[in-house]
Formats: structure tokens, sequence, C-alpha cells
């Protein structure tokens, strides 16, 4: 069975990046039948933020992700946390140990940070004179039934030999071990392992069948590669995610808490266009050469503005048309995409119940005296402002007319009032007042649709002269919904008391 895993470190909250690893981890588990797991790397308690793993899957349960195995649900191949794992990094340890892969060194963090730079000043690119290579057995075991702290290194200087690493993304890759520590650290002397150790022991205990992580790991494929060699085990297959960059081509980083999402769930973001957004960023690209781009398929990447569900993108998904090229995120494709997938909820009427409710308390805070806050009140109000929303939260106030009263004496408002002929406006104003009191009682789109047209064909004016006059009277504001639908959202006593103050206001 196709198994992927999204693999975390606790040590703070979910960024962007982290978000879309895990994003491509569950369309691509999905895309192939398979299932995917929440794994918790915590064996750096230093690093470790309390609260980050509620955090993590808080994000992904407000984006939708559900995985299949991990904290909270359990699963065959449980614990997910690799603090709770530790007996079966040391049977791996063990292992390298035995085949002589690996060897035990006894060098304290001072005689270490002398040798590297004796090593340095001599010219040399190695960081570990190899030392402890170097002790017998009996040594070895004097030494550890003495207490002497130790970590477990690997003897990079007898590594098998293994096939040349090919990525799904990157294709097949030139190998670096001069990145690479001299005979890297697998097990530390508080016993708790490396990330190179413990990922390969749980890739492989776990059963995963594909790697999905970013591509900051490349430098340490090789080792990983390495490992599985040496342990005689079959490596997943691996796929390296270009990074996300910042609109200056920065590295996006966790210290930056523009990268938070946590903190575009607190400013109302759509969670399914966060997810459009992130699916996109470096999705659909073409290939840098001509042979890959003639390897493509046949069928069109989706372009990078495409509004997708996440049932699209689990079927449109492809590792093939994702570019090798590091991506920007673009904040403008994201508020294209908001506003779409809001529109979309705003026509559901089971959405616009719950987008309503999301948005009721901040109403409230933003006008605690206004009468006009409910939520049944707000649905409306969200139904005429749809067109002009970016973010739900941007309701109150672009929409602050439609709670409370606007106010005529703003500049913005009287600059726009002197646009208009003031004969014309007390006219307009004064007809539409006599107008709504002699009508019927039904007060509906369509009968106040009727009564705006049937005053605007008696004023001898266009539209374009006509509505603003009403907009303003209103709204206070230029621009704006239509205004039928202001009006009906509005109410008829509502509506009069504004027409007769726009009047007083403009003869003041």
């Amino acid at each position: 069975m196709v198994l992927l895993r999204f693999a975390p470190s606790p040590t703070g909250g979910l960024h962007l990046g982290g978000l879309r690893t895990a994003l491509y981890n569950y369309l691509y588990a999905r895309k192939l039948g398979g299932r995917w797991i929440l794994r918790i790397e915590d064996t750096d308690a230093t690093r470790a933020v309390p609260g980050a793993v509620d955090g993590i899957r808080e994000v992904l349960d407000w984006a939708g992700l559900e995985y299949d195995y991990g904290p909270g649900k359990g699963g065959p191949h449980a614990p997910y946390y690799q603090s709770e794992r530790l007996d079966l990094y040391h049977q791996y340890a063990h292992k390298l140990l035995e085949s002589g892969h690996a060897y035990r060194c006894f060098c304290s963090l001072d005689d270490l940070a002398a040798k590297r730079e004796k090593l340095a000043l001599s010219g040399s690119n190695i960081t570990y004179d190899k030392t402890c290579l170097n002790l017998t057995e009996e040594e070895v075991a004097r030494r550890v039934r003495a207490g002497e702290k130790s970590v477990i290194r690997l003897n990079d200087g007898r590594l098998p030999k293994r096939p040349s690493p090919s990525d799904l993304i990157f294709k097949h890759l030139r190998e670096s071990h001069a990145s690479l520590p001299t005979d890297p650290v697998l097990l530390k002397s508080d016993l708790f392992p490396t990330y190179h150790l413990a990922s390969v022991a749980d890739d492989h205990e776990m059963g995963i069948t594909h790697v999905l992580r970013g591509e900051e790991w490349i430098a340490s494929w090789p080792l990983h590669l390495d490992l599985y060699a040496c342990l005689g085990l079959k490596p997943p297959q691996f796929a390296h995610l270009p990074l996300l960059l910042n609109p200056d081509g920065s590295k996006m980083s966790k210290r930056n808490g523009d990268v938070q999402v946590m903190d575009y769930k607190r400013r109302g973001w759509e969670p399914a266009a966060i997810l459009n957004w992130l699916a996109l960023a470096g999705w659909g690209a073409a290939r840098d050469s001509a042979s890959e781009a003639s390897s493509s398929p046949k069928k069109q990447p989706p372009d990078s503005t495409a509004v997708m569900t996440k049932d699209e993108m689990v079927r449109e998904f492809d590792l093939v048309q994702l570019t090798q090229r590091q991506s920007v995120l673009d904040q403008v494709k994201l508020e294209y995409l908001n506003k779409h997938h809001l529109m979309q909820r705003i026509t559901n009427p089971d959405d616009l119940t719950k987008l309503a409710e999301s948005v009721h308390t901040l109403v409230k805070e933003t006008y605690p005296h206004s009468p006009h806050t409910s939520v049944e009140y707000i649905k409306r109000a969200i139904s005429v402002m749809q067109s002009r929303l970016v973010c739900l939260t941007d309701l109150p106030k672009q929409g602050s007319y439609l709670f409370v009263d606007p106010d005529y004496s703003k500049d913005e408002a009287q600059r726009v009032r002197r646009t208009f002929s003031p004969k014309i406006y007390d006219k307009v104003l004064f007809d539409l007042s006599t107008g709504l009191s002699d009508a019927d009682k039904n007060w509906s789109e369509s009968s106040l649709s009727t009564l705006v047209h049937d005053q605007l064909r008696g004023s001898g004016l266009n539209a374009k002269q006509y509505l603003p006059i009403l907009r303003h009277a209103l709204t206070a504001s230029e621009a704006g919904p239509g205004v039928v639908p202001i009006m009906a959202v509005l109410g008829r006593e509502r509506v009069v008391e504004r027409l007769c103050k726009a009047r007083e206001c403009a003869k003041a």
C-alpha cells in the first residue's frame, strides 16, 4: 500500500512551507489510493515548544487535511512521537555498530571544537579526525562500563556501494558528501537519535513508500541513502519540494511571523484558498530542459490562478508537473483565490450560515451598540457585500453602513456630495422618499428594483447620474454594491431615515 508521511518538528507553529508539504503528501496519497501519517519528530527536546503539536494538529484540521494515522488517531505503527520510539533507534544503532558501519566516540565538546579548529587551520575539509575509530573493542567496552558519555558515529570510510539517487522532481542529482560532517553522529550522548537515524528507521519500520519533503534535505539525502545501504534496507522513493520564497526573494522561515499559518487563520482567510494558493506555487511551470519537457504528460497543468477544490487538486495533482525552481508566494494571487472561494461558499445556504456565525463576534465587537448584528442579518449583509469582500473579516469595515448610520460629515462624503447638483440631489432623494412612503408593504429586491427604475425614468437622468446619488445617501460612499440590494437589507424605515438625513446634511 502506498504510504506517505508528514513529519514536522514541534519547534513552533506550522508555517506555509510546512502546510504545503503536508498538502502535497495528502494529495499524492489520495491520488494513488494510499494513506498518510502524521509523525512528530521531537527528538531535540531543547528546541521543542510547548503546545506546538496541538497547534500543528489544529492547523491541519482547519485546512481539512485529515491524516490517516498519527497523534490522536493511532495506527498500526504507533507510537507516532519519535521520543517514544527510542528503543527502536538504539536497536538500529547497535546493528550499525555490530556491522562495523558505526563506532562509539568519547570525545568531549571541547575536544571536538579544538580538533575542528586545528583541521580548519591546516586547510582540511574534514571536520573530525576519527580519533575514536582506532579504539580497540576492549577500550570501548571499558569506557562504556565506566559510564563515560559517548555518541555513535557513522564510519563514512566504510560505506557500501549503492545506486546514484534519483528524485521524483529533481531527477538525477550529483551526490556531494563534501557538505556532510565527517562521520556524522547518529545517536547522541543523551541516547536520543539525530534526525538522520530516526527518519531512516521510522520510514522503514512504518513502511513508508514515498517521502515528500522540503528541498533543504537534499544535502543530507546521500547520508540517508548510505544508512539504508549500511542496514541492507530498500529506501522509499524521494521527492524534494522546491522552497517557497517571500515576495522579496528571501527564504521563508519560522522566525518570520508572516508565514505562520495561524496568522492567516486569525485574519480570516479561507482554508480552501490557502490550500489552493500553496498547491499552485510551483505546480504547472515548464521544465527547465527540453528532454524533460518532451517526457511531460500531454495533459496541461493548472494555471497559476486556477480556482480548485481539494477534490479537483487530488484528481489533477502530478509530481511531474512540479517545477524544480523555487517559487515566490504572491499575495495578490491569494486575494484573488480567496475572493472566489468565499463567493462559492456564500452561494451555499449552509456555508453562508457558518460564515455569518464565524464573523458574528467580530461584528458585535466592532459595533457594540448596533441593533443590527444578528446572525440572520449578517447573512444578508454578507450576500450584499460578497463582490466587495476579499476576506470575510473585511465585512465590518467594508460594509460599515449596513450596521451603523453613515457619517455624512466626513471629508470624503462631502467631497462626493459636491459632485452633484444640490437641486438635483435634493429632488432625487425627496421623490424616492415619497415613492417609498406610497409603495405597498412588499419590501423585496424585485419590488424595490421596479420602484427605483420608475423613479429613474421620471427623473430625466441617466443611471450613471441617478444611482450614485442614491448610493451616497444610503452609504456616504462613492462606490459599493448595488443600491437596490443595500435598500433591501436596510429595510424601509432605515432607508427613509437616511434619505431624509442626507437631504438635511446637504442643506446645512
